[in-house]
Formats: C-alpha cells, sequence, structure tokens
C-alpha cells in the first residue's frame, strides 16, 4: 500500500520592501512520504522571495505553482508560468545535478535553485564549475542552520508574515521566528 502525501496549508502575508510587493497568499502544500518538513520550509521560502515575480516578470498575468517536484523527476519543485504556458521562473529545491540545471534553464526564462543542507557547500564545490556558463540559473544557499531552525515553523495549518528588506527574509509564525539570508552562490547574467 502506497503512503499519501500530508497536506499542509499556509496563509502567508508577504512585505517584500526590497521589490515593493505587498500581498497574502494561501498556499496548500503536499508532503511527499520521502520528504523532510525541512524541505517543505524550503519551498515556503523559496516561494516567499519570489512571489513579487508574479507581478515584475508577468505583470500579475501569471500562476505561481507548486509542481510535482519529487514525484516527478524532471519537473520544477515550483514555477512561474504565464498565461500562454510559458515557464516564466522554475524553482528547485535541494542539490540537483548539472544535466538537470541545463534542461531546466532550456525549458524556462530562469532558474533558481535553493540547496538548504549542511551538506550543501561540499556539493557545491563539485558542481560549482560544471553550472558557470549557465547564465539563466541562480543558486542561493538558505544557511547552514536554516533546515534545524525552519523545523519549528511547521504545523499542519500556518499563517506566516513574511517581511523581505535588504535580501534578508524574517519569518514569523506565532512565537516562532526564523531569519533567512541567503549566500547567493551564482547570480543569474
Amino acid at each position: 500500500m502506497a503512503l499519501s502525501a500530508t497536506i499542509y496549508k499556509a496563509n502567508i502575508n508577504i512585505a517584500d520592501i526590497d521589490h515593493g510587493y505587498y500581498a497574502e497568499h494561501t498556499l496548500t502544500l503536499a508532503l511527499h512520504p520521502s520528504e523532510t518538513t525541512q524541505r517543505l520550509m524550503a519551498r515556503i521560502v523559496a516561494f516567499v522571495f519570489n512571489a513579487y515575480q508574479i507581478d515584475a516578470r508577468c505583470q500579475g498575468d501569471a500562476v505561481f505553482d507548486f509542481g510535482k517536484g519529487l514525484c516527478e523527476p524532471g519537473e520544477p519543485d515550483m514555477a512561474l508560468v504565464d498565461f500562454t504556458q510559458s515557464t516564466r521562473l522554475w524553482i528547485d529545491i535541494g542539490q540537483s545535478d548539472d544535466k538537470a540545471l541545463a534542461k531546466a534553464c532550456s525549458r524556462a526564462d530562469a532558474v533558481v535553485l535553493y540547496p538548504y543542507l549542511e551538506t550543501a557547500p561540499t556539493w557545491w564545490k563539485g558542481l560549482a564549475n560544471k553550472v558557470s556558463r549557465l547564465g539563466k540559473l541562480g543558486v542561493y544557499y538558505l544557511g547552514d542552520d536554516f533546515a534545524q531552525e525552519a523545523e519549528a515553523l511547521v504545523p499542519r495549518s500556518m499563517v506566516l508574515q513574511a517581511t523581505i528588506q535588504d535580501g534578508s527574509l524574517t519569518l514569523i509564525g506565532g512565537d516562532v521566528v526564523l531569519s533567512v539570508a541567503p549566500d547567493c552562490w551564482q547570480a543569474p547574467r
């Protein structure tokens, strides 16, 4: 008997001061049985950091969808798709390989990768030269402490306040505060 996904709901109020984006989003996320809650929070953080792109890239005429991710190799964890069905932004979470990232860059206008585990710096040393030619790719490490600290924000139903200022995110859920200042390992060109 196959295990089914666990459903999480998040109501997020975003104040992205850096991009002048202020909005409320209600997300429904499926946690795959092999996925961790840290990865679920990395998906939420990636959404918050990129929500402004709904307006910036598509003038509001797009949908930010959580993809099948772990269930469907070769598909994004999250994608910004405009109403012509063009993938404007492809977002992956974790530690992808160079072939998957090159394929993503061929299918989308921009690709962003968010590694989040403590093993990511070692992984990146082996990958950086292989993906340096991918001009559409941005890689942002969420930090050494992210995975451990993010888990405290994960009840099945979340109400979160997100503020982005000077490239840093402050995410508040109840009495828990998570601060994330990603390290840019590769900026898109």
